[in-house]
This record gives C-alpha cells, sequence and structure tokens, in this order.
C-alpha cells in the first residue's frame, strides 16, 4: 500500500513537471467520422484539447496542430502545402446516393439526365464520379447541383429540387428518412470508402513537444477507436452534444462507418488513383506513387502502438 500511494505520488510530481502540451484540432463538427478525435479529447487525452470546426485549411494557415479530412483535400491541398502529413485514418465511411423513386430512378444508370446535389470537389463528388463510371454514365449525363450547406440536402430532394443526393452521413441517412418509402438507396461499397484522416504537417512535428503530444493523442486515439468498436451506444450521448445529431440518427448511420484505430493498409492505392481525377480537375500533372507516399508519416503511429502496448 505505502508503495503503491509513494508510486501514485511520483506519478503525478512527474506529470505535473512533464505537462503534455495542449492541441488544438481542426474538424468537420457535421460529421460522424469525428467520433474519436471528440471521444479522445473528451478526457482519454491527458493534456487539454480545443476542437474547433475546420479542416486541413486551418492547418496550413498554423491555426491548429492538427486536422481532419477525406483523403480528396489532402490531395488537393498538398499541391500547395507539400508539408502536410496523414499520420491516421480516423474513420472509414460508406457513401451512399439515395434517390426519389417517383423519379423514374431504380439504379444507378437512371441517374442520366438527373438533377444530383453534390458537395463539389468533395470525397462524395469523386464516389458520385466513379459511380457513374461503373454504371457506364458520363458525368456529363447527370446534372451536377454543388450544394452547401448539405444538411439541407434532405429538404431539397423531398421538395423535388433535386432528384437524387449523394452524400456522407448522417445527411444520406436523413434523406433516405425525409424520403419514406419514395426513397431508393444506390450503395457499391467496392467502388470506393472515404479515408477520413487525422493531418499533420512537418512544421508541426519539428516542435519535438508537439509531436509528442501528438504520439499520445494517437494512443487516446486508438483507445477510442477500440470503445466505439465494441461499445458503441456508451458514446452516443456525447456524439449528440458534440455534433447536434439525435441519437437515433447517430445509431441509423453506423453502419456505414468504421473506427480501426490505424492508417488504412490502402491508402497509398487510393491515394494514387484519386489523384488522376483531382488532377485533372484542378487542371495539372497527377503526381506519381513515390510522391503521394510522402505524405504518409507512420512513425508517429508505430510510436504509440508501442506505447499502448506497455
Amino acid at each position: 500500500m505505502i508503495l503503491a500511494i509513494l508510486f501514485f505520488a511520483w506519478a503525478s510530481a512527474f506529470a505535473q513537471q512533464n505537462p503534455v502540451p495542449a492541441l488544438r484540432i481542426a474538424g468537420n463538427m457535421t460529421t460522424i467520422e469525428l467520433a474519436p478525435v471528440l471521444v479522445a479529447a473528451n478526457g482519454l487525452y491527458s493534456g487539454r484539447v480545443t476542437v474547433i470546426n475546420g479542416g486541413i485549411p486551418n492547418l496550413m494557415r498554423g491555426e491548429v496542430d492538427a486536422a481532419t479530412n477525406a483523403e480528396t483535400q489532402l490531395l488537393r491541398q498538398s499541391v500547395d502545402d507539400p508539408s502536410l502529413r496523414v499520420i491516421l485514418t480516423e474513420a472509414e465511411s460508406f457513401y451512399r446516393i439515395v434517390a426519389r423513386r417517383s423519379a423514374g430512378i431504380s439504379s444507378v444508370k437512371d441517374l442520366r439526365g438527373k438533377k444530383i446535389a453534390i458537395a463539389l470537389y468533395t470525397s462524395a463528388h469523386y464516389y458520385l464520379v466513379k459511380s457513374l463510371a461503373l454504371a457506364g454514365v458520363e458525368e456529363s449525363a447527370v446534372m451536377v447541383v454543388p450544394f452547401m450547406p448539405i444538411t439541407g440536402m434532405s429538404a431539397a430532394l423531398k421538395a423535388h429540387q433535386v432528384d437524387a443526393v449523394a452524400i456522407w452521413e448522417p445527411e444520406s441517412e436523413n434523406s433516405a428518412a425525409a424520403l419514406g418509402s419514395d426513397a431508393i438507396v444506390l450503395q457499391n461499397r467496392t467502388v470506393y470508402r472515404e479515408l477520413f484522416n487525422l493531418q499533420t504537417s512537418t512544421k508541426v512535428l519539428s516542435d519535438p513537444a508537439k509531436r509528442r503530444a501528438l504520439v499520445e493523442f494517437l494512443k487516446s486515439l486508438i483507445k477510442a477507436s477500440a470503445g466505439l468498436r465494441d461499445r458503441p451506444r456508451e458514446f452516443w450521448p456525447l456524439l449528440s452534444t458534440k455534433l447536434q445529431y439525435t441519437e437515433a440518427v447517430i445509431e441509423r448511420s453506423w453502419p456505414q462507418l468504421r473506427y480501426s484505430g490505424s492508417i488504412a493498409a490502402d491508402l497509398l492505392d487510393v491515394m494514387t488513383e484519386e489523384e488522376q481525377w483531382v488532377a485533372k480537375e484542378t487542371k495539372r500533372a497527377p503526381r506519381t506513387r513515390g510522391q503521394l507516399a510522402t505524405l504518409i508519416d507512420r512513425s508517429l503511429l508505430e510510436e504509440a502502438i508501442r506505447g499502448v502496448r506497455k
């Protein structure tokens, strides 16, 4: 007992002398993919974490230490800032196209000539393009309707302003619920899955204290991801409060998400293929697989995994 008291007294003194630096994280506060960050910031990380609404642009401006976004935005933004680095695949998400049956839609092929709401130049846009291509439908054969904020897509679909939406959760779930029996959900999980990553930059990592803090934060994300996989219902109340979605909506969206607490094994494969589309859209030459590989830094995760196993 005395040894235990002495140990905890020493540990407390050590923690006070070696505090984990505070972190600022940018993430889209309308996406359920952000769940591990929100859980880790709610007590798992021993330091202070401030989560703001945003993404990679905040990181590029030096406003945060790390930021979340799909691999699509990393491909777009890393041309302007090659210092960006993926350090974790925080979530994997399967997208869906939700359409109105009454518009004569029963398959992806029926989207020809229809109005489809999307968030322009995002991972959802890429999913739509890939889905159309697989069905033999040219992108030019549909009427793409850029739509912001995405939280209004379900209402626009119900009001017949568009015929379909291609978007992430929970707006695809909200769209299906808004249409009820008139909804047709089109999904092929082999087409594409979003890789929602946590990014930092070599500029941040050049600060030893910040690097140490991010390794500790990754340990918290690994634990948070395990909890979200094994006991998701325990965390839905917290996520509901942070994201302003009901627990029922989160529960219905949950089957479309995965939290592995690692870097996706095929991340580079996905990035290499998707780079062709992003490069064409941004009117530049695509980067090579080797060039894209430099955007992935596995060293922090490897260090965090060793720390979790101790």
